[in-house]
């Protein structure tokens, strides 16, 4: 009987790029300069490293299409290099692959690394398959849908289905996108510092209703690495450190059901509230709001965090507004800190990075290495979610990481 990942897989190492609009840097560069710091934080060579797995959902740009690239530029010693894509769980997708191969012992010690050269598109957005790209990208934003106006379709039917006005709807994303700006500007990596107010959010420029342009995460570049093993081994090669383990590891993928069936109602994402209750029973939590202690979510738009907080079974059916205007998940004073790094709104997304940005803040907040202003008191497990594609067509993957 499957028995899950549970406790064996540990997180050695880990590196991230800043992310940005960096024209000066090719995705070569960037996969360098992660490599370089999760080995640095890893503790090991390169010769012991076994096996690895490349994200990059858009090869067009940045690393090209086969994984003789990634090989080639971090000089890895003729070990096996996978590259995948997933949509925008690409960078969980490589993270998944390495865990599953040190799980079952194929390998002992695997990397996960993840790029992306988005700005490169010319797209103020996610590219549409009117710029020519391939993959599962280009399949899911079509040539005429927009990732803004498919998500905003989130927003009314949550007004519609808890009959809560569209107002205080608007106030609560204001307030969820208010506060990663007010964590992003605490973080060095992050591609937007700057502090924005909820009167600023509010009047700004509309995208596509109710999300205005502070409510859409931007488009940046960037790139972040994962190096595990067994716990054994981390223990062997880092003692006297805490060691920060894999609790859980799941994926859902939608076969296009909620479109197909007349149950789906648009107000939340079905992968994600199949994938939650897989990860929390192979991470042995029983009550996801009293033990998560933090976590980082998709926030490609404010509407879809508000969905996921009650996706993921952390606010009731309807309550995550009120979670929200009563500050339960601000970093400063909030029940379970959400975004605390600033999330895909400061950072940006990089499509094959952010599954491993996102794991890369729990594990330094698990390890307290952030300035106190950033530390989220007493972390136990902390939590990501990963979503690609659209709401009704998409992806999700979920990692559960503790000490």
């Amino acid at each position: 009987m499957a028995e899950g990942i549970r406790d064996k897989v540990a997180i050695l190492g880990m590196g991230c790029t800043n992310f940005g609009e960096l024209w000066d840097k090719s995705g070569n560069d960037l996969l360098v300069e992660a490599f370089t710091a999760c080995l640095e934080d890893a503790q090991i060579e390169k010769k012991e490293i076994d096996a690895c797995w490349i994200g990059a959902a858009m090869p067009e740009f940045g690393i090209g299409g086969t994984s003789l690239p990634c090989a080639a530029t971090l000089k890895l010693p003729f070990i096996p290099v996978t590259r995948l894509e997933n949509a925008c769980a690409t960078g969980s997708e490589a993270l998944r692959g390495a865990s599953y191969a040190v799980a079952s012992r194929v390998c002992d010690i695997a990397l996960a690394i993840g790029v992306e050269k988005t700005k490169d598109t010319g797209y103020g957005g996610l590219p549409n398959m009117r710029g020519g790209l391939s993959g599962t990208v280009g399949q899911i934003i079509g040539p005429n849908v927009s990732a803004p106006g498919m998500f905003a379709q989130l927003a009314t039917a949550y007004e519609a289905k808890y009959k809560i006005p569209m107002d205080k709807i608007k106030e609560t994303i204001a307030h969820i996108s208010w506060k990663s700006h007010e964590n992003g500007a605490l973080n060095p990596l992050a591609h937007l510092r700057r502090r924005v107010t909820k009167e600023q959010i509010l009047n700004a420029p509309m995208i596509s209703y109710p999300l205005g342009l502070f409510d859409c995460c931007g488009v940046s570049d960037g790139a972040a690495a994962a190096i595990v093993t067994t716990p054994e081994i981390a223990k062997s090669i880092k003692k006297n450190q805490d060691i920060v383990k894999v609790k859980a590891l799941q994926i859902a993928t939608s076969s296009g059901e909620e479109s197909i069936c007349n149950e789906y109602d648009g107000a939340s994402i079905w992968t994600t509230s199949r994938a939650a209750p897989r990860a929390y029973e192979e991470a042995g939590i029983k009550n996801p709001r009293e033990e998560i202690s933090m976590f980082e979510v998709h926030d490609c738009f404010s509407i879809t965090e508000l969905s996921t907080y009650e996706d993921l079974q952390i606010s009731p059916r309807g309550g995550g507004v009120e979670d929200v205007l009563n500050g339960f998940f601000d970093l400063k004073g909030g029940g379970i800190p959400c975004q605390p790094d600033g999330g895909l709104k400061c950072f940006g997304h990089p499509i094959g990075a952010s599954g491993l940005r996102m794991v890369y803040e729990m594990y330094n907040q698990l390890l307290r290495r952030w300035p106190e202003e950033r530390l989220v008191p007493n972390p136990k497990f902390g939590l990501t979610h990963n979503l690609g594609g659209q709401p009704i067509q998409n992806v999700v993957s979920i990692c559960i990481v503790g000490l």
